[in-house]
């Protein structure tokens, strides 16, 4: 069970170490780049602090002389992966180009690290690099006469479909219609036999946000 809580002191703002024990082997970065490697690898179930100490030839008590949880190390992970988001896209001037921008580099960071879309729905803190990025998409919509509610929301809403089409192309289901029996779907089987069209010059993940974007920013009609 997750320890995460809204009181739950941030990572950020302890000690790199505690000031108790002997001299440290290991440092916090270490900790993390083993924890990163191992869910990489085998997925965020792996990541336990045993696992980690095991994989830095140590014991998993030492490890919370630098971090209280596993909660704490899981924000870490991911605030330090958000660090690969840099350099960030500016878009030419125009702001939708570099939210796109913004958004193909997301969606390539969930393809880098799969776990990423095991944390993104946990109660955490947000780190100096998840915030930098956050302050700069605010920095891009600027110019955008919309309420910073709405700004917010589209930020997580292209967040969410980063994730979305990330956690689509993790799935292993099959999915299509063999084997269906179309007559009682007329409707499926006239789309399904329409002659093909030539494919549009936009892939899927940018027509989504050029449609959804300016949608959730246009100026309130009142």
């Amino acid at each position: 069970m997750s320890d995460a809580s809204p009181s739950r002191r941030p990572i950020w703002d302890t000690p790199a170490r505690g000031s108790r024990g002997p001299a440290p082997g290991r440092s916090r970065d270490d900790i993390v780049a083993a924890a990163i490697a191992l869910a990489d690898a085998e997925g965020l179930g792996a990541v336990s602090m045993r696992a980690v100490a095991a994989a830095l030839d140590t014991s998993a008590g030492s490890l919370y002389r630098y971090l209280p949880s596993r909660d704490d190390l899981l924000d870490l992970m991911t605030d330090q992966v958000a660090g690969e988001l840099y350099p960030f896209p500016d878009g030419d001037g125009a702001w939708l180009d570099a939210m796109l921008l913004l958004g193909r580099h997301q969606l390539a960071l969930y393809r880098r690290h799969r776990w990423l879309l095991d944390v993104s729905h946990r109660p955490s803190g947000l780190g100096p690099r998840t915030l930098a990025w956050f302050d700069h998409c605010l920095r891009v919509l600027q110019p955008v006469e919309s309420a910073t509610t709405a700004k917010f929301e589209a930020i997580a809403m292209m967040t969410g479909v980063a994730t979305l089409f990330a956690r689509a192309e993790a799935s292993t289901s099959a999915t299509g219609f063999t084997g269906i029996d179309f007559a009682a779907y007329p409707h499926l089987a006239a789309a399904l036999t329409r002659p093909p069209v030539p494919p549009p010059t936009q892939d899927l993940f940018e027509r989504a946000l050029r449609s959804l974007l300016p949608g959730l920013l246009a100026p309130d009609p009142r």
